[in-house]
Order: structure tokens, then C-alpha cells, then sequence
């Protein structure tokens, strides 16, 4: 059982986290004054309490690389934006606690200074173009076509053109099999 501590400036936000950790089997709310807390879940700007060493995942908005790199050096091992989805939350969570550090692509980006290799070109054998980057990490979110339209404003036939390119480029036959290369190559971060 992962216990959880909620920090969050705003009560609402608290409350959904917290809401987010109730709702999550393998997961229970811990006190944040209390040591024995596995993780620390935060909201805003976070300054690292006494939280018994546990390891912090962080919701900040405006979080761009400099802010990120300082968090990372202040003992943040999740930095997340604020409207990531519930299952990132989660996985973010499920990361820390197993060691692991967990970033936003977009900032991982950022902060390396480089464009990731899948974006440079399409021409280019199992690469895909960002629009499909961006179906295939919502599709290893475990997004329906429906959804994915939805989110990125376009028709649901646009998303199965997506993903039919998606499977071909990366010579996979099943979403599955598709969002597993793409973690292999790095097109996914989990």
C-alpha cells in the first residue's frame, strides 16, 4: 500500500487530489505532518517541508526547464503540469515511490536542450510526425479514438488515419504492440 500525502495551497485542489489517491487501489492518504508518508503529492509551489525524506511529486504550472532542474535539485522527482491526466498523476506516484523520476515530454525536451530524435523527420523509417506523437502517448494513456478527437479537436476517421500510420510506421499490428515500441524507442515515456 502506497501512502500518500496531499500538499495544495487551494482546498479544491487538495480535495481532488486527494479524491485522485481514495479512488486508486494500492494507494491511501497519509498525513502530511505525520511521517510515514511514501510520497509526497503536490500542487503550486511546493516548499519541501519536514516530509521524512519521501520523495515529492509536483503539479506546477509555468514549470519550465530552469524551475524544473531547480525542483530536481531540491528533491522533487516528479514535476507534472497541472492538467495531467489522472492516470499520469498515478504513474507519476507509482514511479517515485519505485525509485524513479517522472517529467512532463514536453519538458524533458526543454530541459535536454534537444529535440527528440522521433521528431526530426517523417521521411525517416519508424519516425512519426508530432501529430501522431501525440495520439500515440494518448494512446498508451489508454485513450479510445473518440477521446483522442475529442482532446486534439479533429474528426475520429482523422484519428484512425493516425493511428493506421502509426502501426505501419512502426510495424506494429495492435495499438498494444504500438505503444510498446514507442516506450522502446523513447517516443513514450512512461
Amino acid at each position: 500500500m502506497i501512502r500518500v500525502a496531499i500538499a495544495a495551497a487551494s482546498p479544491v485542489v487538495k480535495a481532488g487530489l486527494e479524491a485522485l489517491v481514495v479512488s486508486s487501489p494500492g494507494m491511501q492518504l497519509a498525513n502530511l505532518e505525520t511521517p510515514g508518508a511514501d510520497v509526497v503529492l503536490a500542487a503550486g509551489h511546493f516548499e519541501a517541508p519536514e516530509n521524512g525524506g519521501a520523495p515529492v511529486v509536483l503539479l506546477a504550472s509555468d514549470a519550465d526547464a530552469a524551475f524544473t532542474q531547480e525542483q530536481f535539485q531540491a528533491g522533487v522527482r516528479a514535476v507534472l503540469p497541472p492538467d495531467a491526466s489522472p492516470a499520469a498523476i498515478l504513474a507519476a506516484v507509482e514511479a517515485v515511490v519505485g525509485g524513479l523520476a517522472a517529467i512532463d515530454p514536453a519538458e524533458l525536451e526543454a530541459l535536454l536542450g534537444t529535440a527528440r530524435p522521433a521528431l526530426q523527420s517523417a521521411e525517416d523509417n519508424g519516425t512519426l510526425t508530432p501529430r501522431e506523437l501525440e495520439v500515440l502517448r494518448m494512446m498508451a494513456e489508454g485513450a479510445a479514438n473518440k477521446t483522442i478527437a475529442w482532446k486534439l479537436g479533429i474528426s475520429e476517421h482523422t484519428v484512425k488515419f493516425h493511428v493506421a500510420s502509426i502501426l505501419g510506421k512502426l510495424g506494429a499490428g495492435t495499438r498494444t504492440e504500438a505503444v510498446t515500441i514507442g516506450i522502446r524507442k523513447g517516443m513514450v515515456l512512461i
